[in-house]
Parts: structure tokens; C-alpha cells; sequence
């Protein structure tokens, strides 16, 4: 496998060219993508749209992916150019949230739980020729699907109370788009709120800053759905 050229970077992994049609994933700290793997191989055969996978044997080390190599931009990219508009983006968010709820867990014998991103936002969703993707599965775990709301809006949340965001009133009207889509699918109950805010504040992909802002992120939400 010949690695070409660096094509991004996330807060945990970087995303390399391997040629035409396929990137390699590589997660910098050795994380075991396995589990990651399985999850979107899951997805696909129930027809979510999550980038087609490469092959994984023996050989793969477990700290990478081979993933389609996606074209176009995304959900954040085209809203920060004014390319999409929060309600659009807010019906995509949410039609794509309720599309993954329809797909029954794959290990859980609850039969209330689905499967969940827990990290669903503009920039995890690449709106390409057929249609919006949803990338980086890295936190897919198996609950009930107002954890992945809530988790959702707290991210938003985030970002609308940030002064460090590049645009943190297009997040905000983006919150304000999509909160109404997800108390018509059930809304978002206080403790899994709750349990999203204990969540990004444990994760070591938090920043400091952002862990300052979450309860204040966590209050503009229950206003907003008071």
C-alpha cells in the first residue's frame, strides 16, 4: 500500500490519499479502528450512507482504515460559504439522525436501543454528488437515540457560545433550526443532556476551553426548549 498525500487532519487522526478512489485513516495515538469498522460495515449493508469500506485483514494494522475517497465539501464548509442554509442544514442534520434510529443495534439485545454517532455535526457530514455522508464514526457506541440528539445540540451549543468559533451565530441559528426537528422525534430529556455534558467534558479531545463553555452551552439548550 503506497501512502500519497496528506488530506486533512482531525483532532485524533490524519487522512492520507492512497490513490483515486480510497484514503487510508490513521488514528496518531494507536487507536484499535476495529470496532469502528464493523460499525460502518453494519451501517452500509442497511443502506446508511457511510463512506464504502476498504478491504481489513490480518495485515491492516488496527490503528487504520481504508475508507472511499469522498468529493465535495463539507456541511460546515458550505455553510460557512453561505451554500447552505441553517434550516436545510438543520432538516439534513435531522433526517440523518432519524434515518440512523431506524437501524436496529447490532449488538445490544435492548430492543429500544440503535445504533449512534455521538458526534453528528456539519463538519462530520460531506455533502457529495449522491447525497450527504456521514464520516468519522470514531465514538459510535449503542443507546437510545435521544443520547445522540442530545449530544448533537450540546456540540452545536458549543460552538454558538464560543467567541473562538469562526461563526458562532451561523451555529447558533443552526440550533435554533434544528431543536424544533428533535422535540418532534421525542426532544432531548434532561439526564441524557446531562450525560452528554459529563461525556464532552471527559473526553481528551476537549479542549480547556471548550470544557469551560459546555455548561453554559447546556443552559442555552434548555432555554431554547424551556
Amino acid at each position: 500500500m503506497r501512502i500519497g498525500e496528506l488530506l486533512g487532519s482531525g483532532r485524533s487522526a490524519d487522512v492520507y490519499a492512497l490513490d483515486d478512489e480510497w484514503v487510508l485513516r490513521h488514528y496518531r495515538d494507536g487507536m484499535d479502528a476495529t470496532h469502528e469498522w464493523m460499525v460502518m460495515s453494519y451501517l452500509g449493508a442497511h443502506g446508511f450512507p457511510v463512506p464504502r469500506l476498504g478491504p481489513r485483514d490480518a495485515e491492516t494494522p488496527p490503528c487504520d482504515l481504508v475508507l472511499q475517497r469522498l468529493t465535495g465539501p463539507t456541511m460546515l464548509e458550505s455553510l460557512l460559504a453561505g451554500e447552505v442554509s441553517a434550516a436545510d442544514a438543520a432538516a439534513v442534520l435531522a433526517g440523518l439522525l432519524a434515518e440512523l434510529h431506524t437501524v436496529p443495534a447490532r449488538l445490544s439485545p435492548d430492543p429500544e436501543d440503535r445504533i449512534l454517532h455521538l458526534d453528528l455535526h456539519p463538519d462530520n457530514v460531506m455533502l457529495t454528488d449522491r447525497g450527504p455522508v456521514v464520516i468519522d464514526w470514531s465514538n459510535t457506541r449503542e443507546g437510545v437515540p435521544a443520547a445522540d440528539r442530545a449530544m448533537t445540540s450540546l456540540i452545536l451549543a458549543q460552538a454558538a457560545v464560543d467567541p473562538g468559533f469562526p461563526a458562532p451565530a451561523d451555529a447558533r441559528a443552526l440550533l435554533d433550526e434544528l431543536l424544533p426537528h428533535f422535540s418532534a422525534s421525542g426532544g432531548i430529556p434532561a439526564h441524557h443532556l446531562t450525560e452528554a455534558v459529563a461525556h464532552r467534558a471527559a473526553d481528551p479531545a476537549t479542549g480547556p476551553q471548550e470544557v469551560a463553555l459546555i455548561d453554559r452551552a447546556a443552559s442555552l439548550i434548555v432555554d431554547l426548549t424551556a
